[in-house]
C-alpha cells in the first residue's frame, strides 16, 4: 500500500533530486550548517525524515524556514547527497500547499528596486515558477 507520507516523499526527491540512500549519516552538513542551533531538526535529519517517509514531521518543522540555503551542507558532504536542496524542495512543497505563487508575473515590475540584484529575481523567479 502507498500512502501519503510515502507520496510526499518520493516528491521531495523528485523536485530536489536527491538521492536519499546516498547518505551514510556522518553528520559533517549539520556540522557545516551555520542556523545549526536555531533548528529543531538538523540537515542530516532532514535526509534521515525524507528517506522514512516522515515527511509531515518536517513539513511542520520550523527549520524548514530556518535554512539559510547557504549550501554549506551540500558543500561538505562527501556523498553528495545535498540536504539543502531536500529542504528547498519541502519549502516550496509548503509553498504550493498553501495556494502556489504568490506574485504573478505581471505584478513583478512595479514592484523592482533600482537597487535590487538581478540574482535575486532569476532565482525567485526559478523557485516559485515550478
Amino acid at each position: 500500500m502507498y500512502s501519503t507520507e510515502t507520496a510526499k516523499a518520493d516528491m521531495i526527491r523528485e523536485i530536489s533530486g536527491v538521492n536519499t540512500r546516498k547518505c551514510m549519516k556522518c553528520g559533517k552538513c549539520s556540522a557545516s550548517c551555520p542556523a545549526y542551533d536555531e533548528m529543531d531538526i538538523r540537515p542530516h535529519q532532514f535526509v534521515s525524515y525524507v528517506e522514512s517517509g516522515d515527511v509531515s514531521s518536517l513539513l511542520e518543522s520550523k527549520s524548514l524556514w530556518k535554512c539559510l540555503s547557504c549550501f554549506a551542507c551540500v558543500e561538505r558532504c562527501p556523498r553528495d547527497v545535498k540536504p539543502a536542496k531536500l529542504i528547498e524542495a519541502a519549502r516550496l512543497m509548503v509553498v504550493r500547499q498553501r495556494g502556489g505563487n504568490y506574485l504573478n508575473p505581471d505584478e513583478v515590475p512595479e514592484l523592482l528596486d533600482a537597487e535590487l540584484p538581478q540574482q535575486l529575481l532569476a532565482s525567485a523567479f526559478r523557485k516559485y515558477s515550478k
